[in-house]
């Protein structure tokens, strides 16, 4: 078990409740960090940034050594487990993510499974866990992820991103059996890929499920509350020390439900949630994480001390991890950043 006492953050998703509020924000390692469009121009694409051990440790690295976050998360992408079943995986410029073949008129079982796609970013969480102890003092926590398998789905199945994820919903409703060999597939290479990152060195992982708001409550229930919590259950099964951060985006109303079902030991928060209302409705004593509107941080100013003001309020009496909703914008001054994190460790 890796020892909390010197580590806010871990100690935090433990249940520690912190005078300060540990800190880290989602896609903290990314374009808005001028080192970082720097060296991704250098490697030609995200692809191959996200692929080579040394400069993905290097990103990973580079927010914790310009503002000494109390987490350091893996830089990779949720759909890695795509590509690790089977789907070609490309990143156009300006076009985002594209899977091919798209599962719409394709077979998942067509696909071969090539979990070896997934080794380089083994490499990438050994090289970090080697170099983040020198950093920040080695409060640090290193901190790995998945997409959840809902959220995944819906770039296999399009093939892309969309904006309401209705070809996926077609599917779930239309053919439920097959859709759910696909999400059955999705989990099983999650729980593979998330016991690989901790046996390489993160201390605690992340679930993203950045769509679950597109569902019904009861396809909430089905296609993210159910996997998620096998997801979890088999992790805890064999690592039961791992710690579980699980972030369903937009869930609103039914993260209780998803709190009390799945599992998790810590629930992420998005920008729409109410910190008061999280703070009442959900399990005595669980951590959140959140819930800065990135839009705020890029505002700044004063409405942004306000912001951080009033989130901190509404869960000083529970184990709080300071993040955003969601993640980072690239347009997000660096200024900003820096005055986010003095403003909530003014105390510290």
């Amino acid at each position: 078990m890796t020892d909390s006492s010197h580590k806010p953050l871990l100690a935090v998703l433990k249940g520690a409740i912190p005078t300060v509020p540990p800190l880290w924000l989602m896609r903290q390692a990314g374009r808005y960090l001028p080192e970082y469009r720097a060296l991704r121009a250098e490697k030609g694409g995200f692809l191959a940034l996200a692929t080579d051990p040394v400069a993905a440790a290097e990103v990973t690295l580079q927010p914790i050594r310009r503002f000494g976050f109390d987490g350091a998360i893996l830089f990779s992408d949720i759909l890695m487990v795509p590509w690790a079943l089977g789907q070609d995986l490309s990143f156009g410029v300006g076009d985002g993510p594209r899977l091919e073949p798209a599962l719409m008129n394709h077979a998942l079982n067509a696909l071969e499974r090539v979990p070896e796609r997934l080794e380089p970013v083994y490499g990438t969480v050994r090289r970090v866990a080697a170099e983040l102890p020198a950093l920040n003092g080695g409060a640090t926590t290193f901190l790995g992820f998945a997409g959840s398998p809902w959220t995944v789905a819906t770039y296999m199945v399009a093939g892309k991103g969309s904006k309401d994820q209705g070809e996926t919903r077609r599917v779930a409703y239309n053919d439920p059996g097959a859709f759910q060999a696909l999400v059955d597939a999705i989990a099983a290479m999650t729980v593979e890929y998330l016991i690989a990152q901790a046996d390489a060195g993160v201390e605690a992982v992340q679930l993203f499920d950045s769509w679950a708001g597109s569902l019904s409550p009861a396809q909430f229930e089905r296609w993210v509350i159910a996997p998620n919590a096998a997801i979890v259950a088999a992790l805890k099964a064999k690592r039961p020390d791992l710690l579980v951060i699980g972030f369903p985006k937009g869930a609103g109303g039914k993260l209780p439900a998803y709190a009390r079902e799945t599992g998790v030991d810590a629930l992420g928060l998005d920008e729409t949630v109410d910190p008061a209302w999280a703070n009442s409705v959900l399990p005595e004593g669980m951590p959140v994480q959140g819930n800065l509107d990135p839009l705020a941080l890029i505002a700044g100013g004063a409405e942004l001390d306000r912001a951080v003001d009033r989130i901190t309020a509404a869960l000083a009496g529970r184990p709080h991890v300071f993040n955003l909703g969601h993640g980072i914008l690239p347009d997000t001054p660096i200024a900003h950043v820096e005055r986010l994190i003095a403003h909530v460790r003014r105390d510290r």
